[in-house]
């Protein structure tokens, strides 16, 4: 017969913790009662008896003076209230998994939510739970939550925390979340299933499907037992549930049968070593070796300062569960998790996943530890640092704050001081636009001893500044286009960076229009679309250009005006010669100081306002040096000649009745008086 012992069979570290803490409390001198079982599993129990615990099932039964060790189940609010009025010495041995759940229940309350407990009715955790919650829903699996809310739709919009016993399928859970997630609009999901149980039902489903027979230890009370039993029954219908070997007949079993032995989380070792050796003495020394480091690992003391492996048992907004395989329950606070401000928790880690962590606190009396992965990280982060320095390799890292003189980036853990002139920020800029940013930076100093580095983002930036100058230099040609950034402005034009490379563009080619500053049309940190005019790789100038070519205002002009025409201008730009004024968006205009008036000005302005809309005549328009001569004048003495007259009429004038012809060319004489006789 070929025996298999599953890996996970046996205590899990929540009862491993509640027993070893029974069992100290029974060594000390003060009298002992335990409120109920303080597992399933009537042999240990039997074994805290004989060492002087006996039990008692309401808390009004302990005796005065005494301690009260509560079960690994845990107990609810009310209990707990009574035994401190009786003046009692409680000894909590619940499960951290399931205190877990409480304090979930507790906020719930206190955010006026309802509780939905997904478990088993009557199974004493569960019962604990609902202790913890004022109006608890218990439903055993999705069907009856399912119907619960068909019946009420008025409840649906109730606001509800959703939580399970520790023991549950993940078959019953995953229709659970899925029914709640349909039937409810506003509902808090969390999946406190513990991992342990989880592998343990795994393993044994495996073991179920490979083998010919399968054998489950545990008490009859234990839930998670009776799941396994089932789990494996389904996949495995040779399968026997026992208590302890006193159950086992080896006859039942084929001699040459594979056979598979699982055990509840509440078996001791004892238990499942004597069912093991009763099935086959041949295999006498594997099953002791194997026993050998299950015992090891149940009673293995942590210390602070430890590197330990476990794996994440749960995930919280504010903690990660880790299970060391020892009798303590391990937990990650989300601030000892990374210092990396933007990362998640959820891409950090997953449930399942094994994870090597820094025991920063050890408390035996609760059975927790307090654990870090990000001062592990520092601590391997050190060396990476090191390397860097030496190989002035780029790294990266998260500014996390301010300090004096400079910023300060953490790399892995590794606190690394940029000094303000280091940082590649202006200095008119504040530093704390840096904060919380992920930059690239080379290590400049270490000093391991004194725990102190220096870094500089600004060689980083430099250097791939550098890298794509060349780039860009090697690659220019007249009529380039490039998409680039303004980086700063001056009151002749703007500074354009290309990729590496500042190009000027100036303010005459910002616009077809007359500006008067960049500004009217750029701002720094804008994204532009420029052209390469011309460049001068000795000096390391360029000159860019930025008006669309296409679009070219003198071509609009000569199309929609001709000499003589009339326009609406707007003066743009006074000078003592004249005005000039926009004819259209690009074209400009000389209105000549003897075009502005029909009399003698000393200045423009005497007549004229930038921004001023006037009419004018188009008197003269220069094709090849594209200029265009306008004039007021012409049409104020337009307007001044009698609308009737034209240059081949006579002009005809009015003497007492009578009319004189005068020749055109002596239009502006003046009439003859008849009374002269002239």
């Amino acid at each position: 017969m070929k025996v298999t012992l599953a890996k996970s069979a046996g205590f899990c570290y929540g009862v491993r913790r509640a027993v070893e803490l029974a069992q100290r409390a029974a060594a000390s001198d003060r009298p002992c009662v335990m409120l109920g079982p303080v597992i399933h599993n009537r042999a240990v129990i039997e074994r805290l008896r004989d060492m002087g615990v006996n039990m008692i099932h309401t808390p009004e039964e302990a005796p005065a003076g005494s301690r009260v060790i509560l079960r690994s189940h845990g107990e609810g609010r009310t209990t707990f209230e009574v035994l401190e009025q009786q003046g009692v010495d409680i000894m909590d041995t619940t499960c951290p998994n399931v205190s877990r759940i409480h304090k979930l229940v507790r906020q719930a309350g206190e955010e006026d939510r309802r509780v939905i407990i997904i478990g088993a009715e009557g199974h004493p955790e569960v019962q604990a739970i609902a202790g913890w919650s004022l109006e608890p829903l218990l439903f055993k699996d999705g069907e009856e939550l399912e119907r619960y809310f068909f019946s009420r739709p008025e409840e649906r919009d109730r606001p509800f925390t959703m939580v399970s016993q520790t023991t549950c399928t993940q078959s019953v859970w995953k229709i659970c979340k899925e029914n709640a997630k349909k039937l409810c609009t506003n509902i808090k999901i969390f999946d406190t299933i513990c991992n342990a149980t989880c592998t343990r039902q795994s393993e044994a489903q495996q073991l179920a499907a490979q083998n010919d027979a399968v054998v489950v230890i545990g008490g009859r009370e234990s839930a998670n037992t009776r799941r396994l039993y089932e789990l494996c029954k389904a996949l495995c219908p040779n399968t026997v549930w026992i208590e302890n070997s006193d159950e086992l007949d080896p006859a039942q079993f084929d001699r040459g049968a594979k056979v598979a032995i699982t055990a509840g989380a509440s078996t001791p070792v004892w238990i499942i070593k004597e069912v093991y050796d009763k099935m086959s003495d041949e295999n006498m020394m594997e099953i002791e070796e194997s026993f050998a480091e299950l015992l090891e690992k149940s009673i293995k003391t942590l210390h602070t300062g430890e590197k330990v492996m476990g794996v994440v048992t749960a995930i919280t907004p504010t903690e990660i569960y880790v299970d060391l395989g020892t009798k303590h329950a391990g937990y990650i606070p989300v601030a000892e998790l990374t210092d990396d401000p933007t990362a998640k928790v959820e891409d950090l880690v997953k449930v399942g996943q094994e994870i090597e962590v820094f025991v920063v606190r050890v408390n035996d009396a609760e059975g927790v530890v307090t654990l870090s992965k990000k001062r592990l990280d520092s601590v391997k982060s050190w060396d990476d640092v090191e390397k860097a320095c030496e190989d002035k390799s780029t790294v990266e890292g998260v500014v996390t704050e301010e300090n004096k003189g400079g910023v300060v980036v953490s790399i892995k853990g590794v606190r690394v001081f940029i000094p303000a002139s280091q940082t590649g920020v202006p200095r008119d800029t504040p530093l704390t636009e840096l904060l919380k940013q992920k930059v690239r930076l080379r290590i400049t100093e270490v000093n391991r001893a004194r725990r102190r580095v220096v870094g500089s983002i600004r060689a980083v930036t430099a250097a791939e500044r550098a890298e794509k100058s060349a780039e860009v230099w090697n690659a220019i040609e007249e009529g380039k286009h490039y998409h680039g950034v303004v980086k700063s402005l001056t009151s002749y034009g703007a500074f354009v960076d290309i990729g590496g490379v500042d190009g000027m563009v100036h303010v005459s080619e910002l616009s077809w229009s007359r500006i008067k500053h960049p500004s009217e049309v750029v701002n720094p940190g804008d994204e532009v679309d420029v052209y390469v005019i011309s460049f001068d790789p000795e000096k390391r100038k360029i000159s860019l250009g930025m008006k669309d070519k296409s679009q070219d205002p003198w071509a609009e002009f000569t199309e929609k005006y001709h000499v003589g025409d009339t326009a609406t201008v707007k003066v743009v730009k006074l000078m003592t010669f004249g005005a000039f004024a926009e004819v259209v968006p690009g074209v400009d205009g000389l209105i000549h100081i003897s075009q502005i008036a029909d009399h003698r000005i000393e200045k423009p302005g005497d007549a004229l306002s930038e921004g001023q809309e006037v009419e004018v005549k188009i008197t003269d328009i220069d094709y090849d040096k594209k200029k265009v001569s306008l004039s007021i004048r012409a049409l104020i003495e337009e307007a001044q000649k009698p609308a009737d007259i034209s240059e081949e009429d006579t002009v005809v004038a009015s003497a007492d009745g009578e009319t004189t012809q005068v020749a055109p060319d002596f239009a502006e004489a003046e009439v003859a008086d008849e009374t002269s006789g002239e």
